[in-house]
């Protein structure tokens, strides 16, 4: 399971380390792209291969969100390896997508990792509100 948060930063040429406790669930090759709002996803090749089946039963041919969700998903999407420090190559072009300069947070969310722009997953915490949440969870039953 991936959990907890860790602050890093992103060097000129977009390499970055991903906390060891990562890794090892991870494996040695991930599949990173672009996630909701406005931070990247990354999935081992198993939890990938999983979504990947999830997806193709869904209507590709009639179904313009689906369409649209497995462009947006799959076009962007790049294999990760670890170098020898543990650290990740992060494309351009996700770089870009979630406004990676400098400071960054990485956060296990259960089956996958996100990686976050520091300016934006502190932004974001700051719009949360825990009784609205507790609301929410208390409707999906938990």
């Amino acid at each position: 399971m991936l959990i907890g948060e860790y602050n890093h930063t992103i060097d000129t040429k977009g390499r970055v380390i991903i906390p060891v406790k990562f890794r090892t669930e991870l494996g040695e090759r991930f599949i990173l792209t672009k996630g909701f709002d406005g931070c990247l996803y990354g999935y081992s090749l198993s939890e990938w291969a999983a979504i990947e089946e999830k997806i193709k039963t869904l209507p590709l041919i009639t179904g313009k969100d689906a369409r649209n969700f497995t462009r947006f998903f799959f076009s962007s999407a790049i294999e990760c390896e670890f170098d020898s420090q543990g650290r990740i190559l992060i494309s351009q072009g996700l770089r870009t997508f979630a406004n990676l300069e400098k400071e960054l947070v990485i956060i296990g969310v259960s089956s996958r990792i996100e990686i976050w722009s520091k300016e934006k997953w502190d932004s974001y915490n700051e719009e949360q509100d825990s009784d609205d949440i507790a609301e929410k969870m208390t409707l999906l039953g938990i």
